[in-house]
């Protein structure tokens, strides 16, 4: 039997309904669920995901040291430089083709700026993930990605099936990250199967039904838009004109309280 929270659905939200705050000076972040002033009590996560953020800095510009706990957090850059530092010791730069993971765990403090240029703000996407492991050493990894040729690569991943691979590991044993592509016109590969599936579109547009077979509405996606997918809503997409880039959040269970 079908659970109601997990019925075929998929929700589509569009770019400008996101959120927009200006946290600072040259930032500006569009916020895809409720967010630090903003509470919107039907809208705040969905499966595990806590957060995702379009953020964009202009040069110079930043966030300046704050803290985090028992967080994942993971960073996309679409277009310029994004600098990390935090209070363990990790620094690194996030370039485009690059994915960024910070655990949280115990603590951790950390600043983000833009080091792009005088001329070239800095465009990305940051994801916020319940972890299932509480209390742990903060970790950080940082790896440059190869797509695949079939156009689904493994960005991050706790589960098991992924040990061993290249992917940054999550502390979240049933969830995983991953970046579709594919060229003009192309249908995208075979997505993986989830009860929860967060769908963010970075570059180009796409078009999908909403659930399998003819009853499935058509819609389109531009970027910046999102689908939240259960069951095995989000179906049949292909890529537009331009060809698309997403990142697709699988997970196999909602969050987890007390």
């Amino acid at each position: 039997m079908t659970d109601a929270a997990t019925r075929p659905r998929a929700d589509l939200r569009r770019a400008p309904e996101r959120y927009r705050s200006t946290p600072a000076e040259g930032i500006e972040t569009r916020h895809a669920f409720s967010f630090a002033g903003h509470y919107d009590p039907k809208n705040t996560h969905f499966g595990a995901l806590l957060a995702c953020n379009e953020e964009t800095l202009a040069p110079g510009a930043g966030f300046d040291e704050h803290r985090h706990r028992d967080t994942e957090i993971l960073t996309w850059v679409v277009e310029g430089a994004l600098a990390h530092r935090d209070s363990d010791g990790h620094a690194g730069v996030v370039r485009p083709g690059m994915v960024q993971h910070l655990s949280a765990g115990s603590g951790v403090s950390h600043t983000e700026r833009n080091v792009g240029g005088a001329e070239v703000p800095v465009r990305f996407v940051q994801m916020w993930l319940q972890p299932d492991t509480f209390d742990a050493s903060p970790t950080y990894g940082l790896r440059r990605v190869e797509p695949s040729a079939d156009g689904l690569t493994l960005l991050a991943s706790g589960l098991e099936r992924d040990a061993g691979t290249a992917a940054l590991r999550l502390r979240r044993s049933d969830a995983a990250l991953h970046l579709v592509t594919a060229g003009p016109w192309q249908p995208l590969p075979a997505l993986p199967q989830a009860p929860y599936r967060y769908v963010h579109l970075t570059v180009g547009s796409l078009g999908y039904r909403t659930v399998p077979g003819p009853q499935g509405g058509g819609r389109s996606m531009e970027a910046g838009d999102s689908v939240r997918a259960t069951g095995d809503a989000f179906a049949d997409p292909t890529a537009g004109p331009d060809g698309v880039e997403l990142l697709l959040w699988e997970m196999h269970s909602p969050l987890t309280y007390g």
